[in-house]
C-alpha cells in the first residue's frame, strides 16, 4: 500500500518504486517487504506519504516563496527551479494539480491552500492567490 499511495496512479513510477524498495529490502531487509521497510526505502529516495518528492516540493516552495504564491508562467517556473518546462509541465504539473496543490490560471501557476500546509508556509491573508482566482 505504501508503494501504492504513492505512485501518482501511474503503472510505470509504481513499478520503479517497487524495484526501488525491492533493492531496498535485498540489502537491509534480509529481502522481506513490508509496509515498515518500504516506508524506510520510500523515505530514503525522499518521497513522502502524499507521493511528492524533493522536485514537487521545490516546485510548491518555488511559487509560494520566490512567486508569493503566483501567478507565475511556466517559464519562470521551470527557470527558478532550474527544469525542463516541457518536464514541469508534463510529469511534475499534472500530479501537483490533481492532488490539488496547484491550480493552472490563464495568468499563471497559483498555489493552493493545500501547498502551504504542505509546506509548512503561513497562508496570506484573504485565503491566498487561490482562492481569488
Amino acid at each position: 500500500r505504501a508503494i501504492s499511495a504513492r505512485s501518482r496512479g501511474t503503472p510505470r513510477v509504481a513499478n520503479n518504486l517497487l524495484r526501488w524498495v525491492r533493492d531496498y529490502a535485498q540489502v537491509r531487509a534480509e529481502g522481506l517487504i513490508d509496509s515498515v521497510t518500504a516506508g524506510k526505502a520510500l523515505a530514503m529516495i525522499e518521497i513522502d506519504d502524499d507521493g511528492l518528492d524533493e522536485m514537487d516540493k521545490r516546485i510548491l516552495e518555488t511559487v509560494i516563496y520566490k512567486f508569493n504564491g503566483g501567478p507565475v508562467g511556466l517559464s519562470s517556473l521551470a527557470v527558478a527551479v532550474g527544469e525542463d518546462s516541457s518536464s514541469l509541465e508534463e510529469v511534475n504539473e499534472p500530479f501537483l494539480i490533481m492532488q490539488g496543490f496547484l491550480k493552472r490560471t490563464p495568468r499563471g501557476r497559483v498555489a493552493m491552500p493545500s501547498a502551504y500546509q504542505k509546506i509548512g508556509a503561513e497562508l496570506p491573508a484573504g485565503g491566498g492567490q487561490g482562492e481569488l482566482l
